[in-house]
């Protein structure tokens, strides 16, 4: 039985598998040097790309849905984004704010590849595409269609979509929270995308504001410098 059958083969498998890749090659991030780091971000995106396209008729619930209360969402948790790192500076709460990331430190390509490098601008594109194009429904579809109802019950699909579940609502927003370096922001941003789903029982609003938040994010990072942030 191959890797194909195997993701099509099972419910769980379908939404965890992608996830999961994707996860562990975030992982050997960390090892890969400067230059590996980036071609390991290529390699992951391709690959979790591939998957979550053969998983597309299993996973019946990613379906991109724009909707305005996605749009507000996703450009209310990327305002979140940026503001509250100073907000914190401000309230003198900065050093009670340690951050942490799967991926390691800060990633800046124009320092690795040579500053207005083709290569550099080429890696700033794949970021671009991955963080706002594949990561949403990557994550939206764990945290937000498999964990969250898997916590309610093992057999996860007989919970509807929405359904507002306190104890799996903070535990998925929390362990999402976790996956990021700004896990204060990663926390609130999980309330949010939880809190989406849960109000239009379904999971296409939850991606567009995910997509929309990693979009200007990373136009953030490339117009201001912010590398922090990646």
């Amino acid at each position: 039985m191959n890797l194909l059958s195997i993701m099509t083969g099972s419910a769980v498998v379908a939404r965890v598998a992608p996830f999961a890749f994707f996860i562990l090659l975030t992982f050997a991030q960390s090892y890969a040097g400067e230059v590996g780091r980036s071609w390991l971000y290529l390699g992951k995106t391709l690959l979790a790309g591939w998957m979550l396209w053969t998983v597309r008729q299993v996973v019946t619930e990613m379906r991109w849905k724009v909707s305005w209360e996605g749009v507000v969402v996703g450009v209310g948790v990327f305002v979140l984004w940026v503001s509250l790192d100073p907000l914190l500076v401000k309230l003198g709460l900065a050093n009670s704010y340690p951050k942490m990331k799967l991926s390691g430190a800060a990633w800046n390509p124009h320092a690795i590849f040579g500053a207005g490098s083709t290569l550099a601008w080429f890696f700033i594109v794949v970021r671009l595409v991955g963080s706002s194009l594949v990561v949403p429904p990557l994550e939206e579809v764990f945290f937000r269609s498999f964990f969250y109802r898997y916590l309610a019950r093992v057999d996860f699909l007989s919970v509807p979509l929405g359904a507002w579940l306190p104890v799996p609502f903070v535990v998925t927003s929390i362990l999402f929270g976790l996956e990021h370096r700004e896990w204060l922001a990663g926390l609130l941003c999980g309330f949010a995308y939880q809190g989406l789903v849960c109000w239009k029982k379904r999971l296409g609003d939850a991606m567009t504001a995910h997509a929309i938040t990693n979009c200007l994010l990373g136009w953030w990072v490339v117009t201001r410098g912010q590398w922090q942030f990646w």
